[in-house]
């Protein structure tokens, strides 16, 4: 951190959330990138399956706590008087969309190659990749419920004004 004039050089909330809202759309256009050109060369279904099969476990470690409930007894507050505990996921959103990020990268370079253009018959592999996104989702979801855990934060209580620090001296107008 920098410091000028006796002020710190920090991202405000609202800094961090375009920040947030900045790379996830960098993520999306690397997405539709790598969809036009598979859909244009009519190929490449193979990478394609590779970087689903990938992003799945992405998305499922992302949903998952960082201490596996089933092993571990006291990871998740399981009554109204044990500690709240903000859930900790296994993989952070940064690096979430840093690995998503990199690895679409490398599979829309992939596509540049022919020797990656692998004759296949894409139902199969688009019908195997359902079959698994809808089993690993329902096992996900149901190791939610079962140990009453929200991965998100909508639908949580918020506090707003009342969980703000006030720092005294920390709001000063230079008139």
């Amino acid at each position: 951190m920098t410091q000028e004039h006796g002020a710190t050089n920090r991202a405000g909330p609202a800094d961090r959330a375009l920040q947030v809202r900045v790379r996830w759309s960098i993520f999306v256009v690397l997405l539709l990138l790598f969809a036009a050109r598979v859909y244009i060369k009519q190929g490449f279904f193979v990478v394609s399956y590779g970087l689903g099969i990938y992003m799945l476990n992405l998305f499922i470690n992302f949903l998952s706590p960082a201490v596996d409930p089933d092993t571990e007894e006291t990871s998740l507050p399981m009554k109204e008087s044990t500690e709240y505990r903000p859930f900790t996921r296994k993989l952070p959103e940064f690096k979430f969309w840093w690995s998503g990020a990199r690895a679409t990268a490398v599979a829309l370079g992939m596509t540049f190659i022919p020797f990656f253009d692998l004759p296949v018959y894409w139902p199969i592999l688009l019908a195997y990749f359902i079959l698994l996104l809808v089993l690993t989702m329902k096992d996900r979801v149901k190791h939610m419920i079962k140990h009453k855990y929200v991965p998100f934060n909508f639908g949580k209580q918020t506090y707003g004004e009342l969980s703000k620090v006030k720092v005294p001296g920390g709001e000063k107008n230079d008139k």
